[in-house]
């Protein structure tokens, strides 16, 4: 099958979506292709809030946002980046609002606010409020609105489709080649432009709050294409998961006035982050969890969680503005928050690197800033660098809000005068050569054994935690699985939605997203937000204020090339991370 759009859109989450919607308005015909159905991608999961400085609770400015997004990043957030986020997130918020969004609301009526992790007034002096949110759903609501005003706008959608290879040549994009999941059909989509908003990788880790489907898949086929990926080794890990399973529970408990208690009942951030507490970053809250289970203050049976205490808050604050989270704390643990203390423990959340991208969303191919033509990306998957060594809490939804809406202006502002580029004689050889192999090979090893033990290591070797030679060994350890990958073949040989099949596939995606992490993060010799580093404990300006960009070996041996582009400073210079 073939199909020809101006623009197309690879992933229906908030980012994709928003992306879409301003496609369209841009007179331009507009195609998304996810596989999944819009409303249950991952942006749904997200509970906190979209943070803006609307000053609707408290006195709040956009430069404290950006002030706050640069110090969060570990200054290596793009000051220019984080601009016109601070500034273009507040509109965006109303735009929302007027779109339908049913944000929860103050006494007067305006859109509510709340603290959130790393959020202050006058440039770190005291937490602010200013997380917009949705009770505690609020990427829930992000998906529903913006999929009726993209049914409004008249986009199609292919849902169900498995995305196999971008169609790139000669530095232009062409368009893509995806799996039809119910039919086993493959399908070449021709476009002008095409935007990737395909989300993360979380799965490469054993412990998660990343659905089943975050498998980098559109990271890992473009550095298949000797393209780079920026700033891999800075991946988030937030600080309260459900223990043992990784299900988040949002920073809105915090900012609610939640508490992080150990064994004897401390509030033990005090010592970590004495201005604001529990609502220090991720990062540091990471840390101070692990720090405080490994020097034996842990609860729960085997001692490796910590306490979230919401027993001091009033029934109606904990069943009303947390309804998601106390109906969750029941499910899975049993347990009342409104009455008992929830066990939680780090959980690998978010990933701040990805494909590298302008302000408009426009793909980088190398280091001195050559673009691929044609192609954006903007959420997750893409990295305009943001978020820098650590995203602040809100600032994923908002992302994905105002650099979804950028990349869809700009693709359609391109698209409206390109002319369509032929597609190569048989685009889809190799996504067909790919299913064809795993369903006739006669390889024995199990991909499902290989992503185990990709999510074990991954997670004891390149964790919250880090050190040389536990990176190294990684190193190695997925040069091996990558070898007994290549040896992997599926028993199920049939066409209509073929789990196994699209799984293997998905296995196979991690192990490059991995690779790419794990030398990006040998490689830099210091400790900045999300990358703590017990062998190089220090940040260092002097000698890692810079991006990584990891490419692909693609003489095959399994190693990985380290570029740097430089980081753009601004108005706030790199100063000590302190709350």
């Amino acid at each position: 099958m073939h199909h020809r759009y101006d623009v197309l859109v690879v992933g229906a989450g908030g980012a994709g979506l928003m992306a879409a919607l301003y496609a369209a308005k841009g007179n331009v015909s507009v195609a998304v292709v996810s596989k999944l159905y819009p409303t249950r991608s991952h942006t749904g999961a997200a509970q906190g809030g979209i943070g803006a400085a609307l000053g609707n609770v408290a006195e709040d400015h956009w430069e404290w946002h950006m002030f706050d997004t640069i110090k969060g990043g570990d200054y290596l957030t793009d000051q220019d980046a984080a601009e016109i986020f601070a500034k273009d997130i507040i509109e965006a918020v109303y735009e929302l609002e007027h779109m339908g969004l049913p944000f929860s609301r103050t006494p007067e009526g305006k859109i509510a606010q709340r603290k959130f992790g790393g959020h202050t007034r006058e440039f770190g002096k005291a937490a602010v409020e200013r997380s917009c949110y949705a009770k505690d759903r609020t990427g829930h609501m992000i998906l529903q609105t913006l999929y009726q005003q993209n049914v409004k706008a008249g986009t199609t959608f292919f849902n169900e489709y498995q995305v196999l290879d971008l169609i790139i040549e000669d530095g232009v994009c062409r368009g893509i080649v995806a799996y039809d999941i119910a039919t086993g059909e493959l399908h070449t989509f021709h476009a002008k432009a095409v935007i990737l908003a395909s989300g993360g990788y979380g799965r490469a880790f054993k412990i998660t709050s990343n659905a089943l489907t975050l498998t980098g898949d559109l990271m890992s086929i473009y550095y298949r294409k000797g393209l780079p990926l920026e700033d891999m080794e800075f991946y988030q890990f937030h600080p309260t998961g459900i223990a043992k399973l990784g299900i988040l529970i949002t920073e809105g408990v915090r900012g609610e006035g939640g508490i992080l208690r150990n064994e004897s009942g401390e509030r033990f951030m005090e010592r970590y982050a004495p201005t604001i507490k529990d609502l220090a970053p991720r990062d540091m809250v990471s840390r101070a969890i692990i720090s405080e289970i490994r020097e034996g203050r842990g609860v729960g049976p085997d001692k490796d969680a910590i306490f979230l205490d919401v027993t001091h808050l009033p029934r109606e604050a904990v069943e009303q503005k947390l309804a998601e989270i106390t109906d969750l704390s029941r499910t899975y643990l049993g347990i009342d928050p409104v009455k008992q203390l929830v066990p939680i423990q780090p959980t690998a959340h978010y990933a701040m690197g990805g494909i590298p991208t302008t302000l408009d969303g426009e793909c980088i191919a190398t280091d001195d800033g050559q673009l691929i033509t044609g192609l954006y990306a903007a959420g997750e998957v893409a990295c305009v660098s943001l978020h820098g060594a650590n995203r602040l809490g809100t600032n994923s939804l908002g992302d994905l809000i105002v650099f979804g809406r950028r990349a869809g202006v700009a693709a359609a502002k391109f698209a409206r005068d390109a002319v369509l580029a032929d597609m190569p004689v048989n685009p889809a050889a190799m996504a067909s050569d790919m299913i064809a192999s795993l369903k006739t090979g006669q390889g024995r090893e199990n991909a499902a054994r290989i992503r185990k033990e990709l999510q074990e290591t991954m997670m004891a070797n390149v964790g919250i935690f880090r050190n040389g030679p536990d990176m190294a060994k990684q190193v190695e350890i997925i040069k091996e699985l990558k070898d007994r990958y290549r040896n992997v073949s599926v028993s199920d040989t049939g066409t209509r939605y073929n789990s196994e099949l699209m799984e293997t596939v998905e296995v196979g995606f991690l192990l490059d997203c991995a690779e790419a992490m794990t030398a990006s993060a040998l490689n830099r010799t210091e400790s900045r937000g999300a990358h703590d580093r017990e062998d190089y404990t220090e940040r260092d300006d002097a000698n890692w204020l810079k991006h990584t960009m990891a490419y692909r070996d693609m003489r095959g041996n399994g190693n990985v090339n380290i570029g740097y582009k430089p980081v753009v400073l601004g108005k706030f210079e790199p100063k000590p991370r302190v709350y």
